[in-house]
């Protein structure tokens, strides 16, 4: 099945690509390798403002890392068409890097990137989308958001 098949059976509509914020680049390929920079959660267009463990539940924190990864893929889409390709020539999701806004205390940073890992798994399947992956919790993020997601995928 192909990803964007699977993209309209979960009902989601993919962003056009941001405009950065500050000195930067949305993408960069290397070789085969695309590196997505990190993309922090939004609510209805605005930053998702948050700390995990203060301000918000797990089950909240994760529901903000799956809209993270929708603009992930809205990112990764242009980079492949950028280099020629689809979303359906992504070979592997390679590695996720999800820092989480949260208390010192809070020690669930790994089930709310749970949110971003899983949407991967079902838009890619189990072969393509299972990817290594770091969740940190750190003490504040741009804009006040709860979470930040960086991805590296590799190109058919």
């Amino acid at each position: 099945m192909s990803v964007y098949t699977r993209l309209q059976h979960l009902g989601l509509t993919l962003p056009p690509v941001a405009v950065p914020a500050a000195a930067y680049v949305p993408f960069v390929q290397t070789g085969r390798l695309v590196f997505l920079s990190g993309h922090i959660a939004k609510r209805d267009g605005k930053p998702w403002v948050g700390q995990l463990g203060l301000t918000m539940t797990t089950e909240e924190g994760q529901a903000a890392a799956r809209a993270v990864a929708i603009d992930l893929l809205g990112t990764l889409e242009a980079a492949c068409r950028a280099a020629g390709t689809t979303l359906d020539g992504v070979r592997r999701i390679v590695k996720v890097l999800s820092l989480v806004n949260s208390t010192p205390s809070y020690t669930e940073q790994h089930l709310v990137t749970n949110g971003c890992s899983e949407l991967l798994g079902q838009v890619f399947g189990p072969e393509v989308g299972a990817h290594a992956r770091s969740a940190f919790g750190v003490a504040q993020l741009p804009l006040g958001a709860c979470v930040e997601i960086e991805l590296i995928a590799e190109l058919a």
